[in-house]
């Protein structure tokens, strides 16, 4: 990030970091938060080699620490709290995954796609994505609000995000003023950072995106 930024204590800074290596992943099911079993074994290491990078050389420093309310963000955020000060992880339902909805939460992608074919079309925003949840459209406009949200509570301060890489999709979607589906893709490692700050009311600058230097040599 640059220096000005650093030195700036009113600057306001979202940091989203994205959990680590979930069983949902690992099992391959559909894990939304009904059915979410928080991180492999993969997944805490991934979240602990991120505490200790901040706990040896922190880059910042945190006023609030906010978490989905899926168990794999809250476990990776409790893991590197520690590391930010030991503030409280305060959870945030609006900043959490797309919902599938009801029906295929927790269901294996196999099973998925032998009842509904290969998968949807995610750059249509209206379609709905799976039967019973979130249209895209309806799940960018829930989290862009919550992120505008943070940022207006905790204008001047460093808020940290622990969340999914749908919500970093959304951020830099709705930040920099780009469609709300389609256009282009991201893969969003886990537990790597992402960090936008505020210049002004309609103006941000993304700082970095995807940074997962903790992760060099862990298998």
């Amino acid at each position: 990030m640059s220096n000005d930024a650093a030195a700036d204590a009113s600057i306001t800074r979202l940091v989203l970091v994205r959990h680590g290596e979930s069983v949902a992943t690992a099992n391959r099911y559909i894990g939304g938060h009904r059915t979410c079993k928080g991180l492999t074994d993969l997944g805490v290491r991934q979240a602990r080699a991120l505490r200790d990078r901040w706990a040896s050389a922190p880059d910042f420093t945190a006023d609030v620490l906010i978490s989905s309310h899926f168990p794999r963000a809250i476990e990776t955020g409790d893991i590197v709290a520690p590391a930010l000060g030991g503030l409280p992880v305060l959870v945030d339902p609006a900043v959490g995954e797309h919902d599938p909805g009801p029906m295929v939460d927790g269901m294996p992608f196999d099973e998925y796609v032998r009842r509904w074919g290969a998968g949807p079309d995610w750059e249509d925003p209206y379609q709905t994505v799976f039967e019973g949840g979130e249209t895209m459209s309806a799940f960018h406009h829930r989290v862009a609000t919550a992120l505008h949200a943070i940022a207006a509570e905790h204008a001047g301060r460093t808020a940290v995000v622990f969340c999914h890489g749908g919500v970093v999709d959304v951020a830099f979607r709705s930040f920099l003023r780009l469609s709300i589906a389609g256009g282009f893709e991201l893969h969003t490692l886990n537990t790597s950072i992402t960090s936008f700050v505020r210049l002004s009311s309609t103006k941000w600058r993304l700082e970095r995106y995807n940074d997962s230097a903790h992760l060099v040599g862990l298998t």
